[in-house]
């Protein structure tokens, strides 16, 4: 990999607004585990390995288990998530996704019957937070600080 000089270097301003953006977010009183979910699987379908390894790790801190985490990519065939949890991942992968047909109006309105309209915009600007993340850790070439357990 190169060696690139980071964003919250030669720009930060704007790596402040995403800070910034990221206090809106946790403002919006979006509960905590299911901000980690977002995370976690937007992370996953960006790429992006260092916002995976740091949400993973926080998840867990969170008491989320090894076994919600590890089926995020599969979460339509888990019983382990609640109708309210399968709506914000659905939305997630929708918003994430956004240039393969946009947000469609049964992800969305399930998302707005489940959880409120407003709680549902604070998972849309969840789900923006951490995509703006992931572009800059990538476009960094951030290294992953992962270390394995057996360390």
């Amino acid at each position: 990999m190169s060696h690139r000089k980071p964003t919250s270097e030669l720009t930060p301003k704007a790596f402040a607004a995403v800070r910034e953006l990221e206090k809106y977010v946790a403002s919006t009183g979006l509960d905590k585990v299911h901000y980690k979910l977002i995370k976690i699987r937007a992370s996953q379908i960006n790429g992006c390995g260092f916002c995976l390894d740091m949400h993973a790790r926080q998840a867990r801190e969170l008491g989320i288990s090894e076994q919600r985490i590890y089926m995020l990519s599969a979460w339509r065939e888990a019983s382990i998530y609640t109708e309210e949890e399968k709506a914000i991942l659905a939305l997630t992968e929708q918003v994430t996704l956004i240039a393969n047909g946009g947000v469609s109006d049964e992800v969305y309105n399930r998302a707005v019957e489940l959880l409120g309209e407003e709680y549902t915009k604070a998972v849309v600007m969840g789900v923006v937070a951490i995509s703006a993340w992931n572009r800059i850790m990538i476009t960094d070439q951030v290294v992953v600080n992962a270390v394995p357990d057996y360390v």
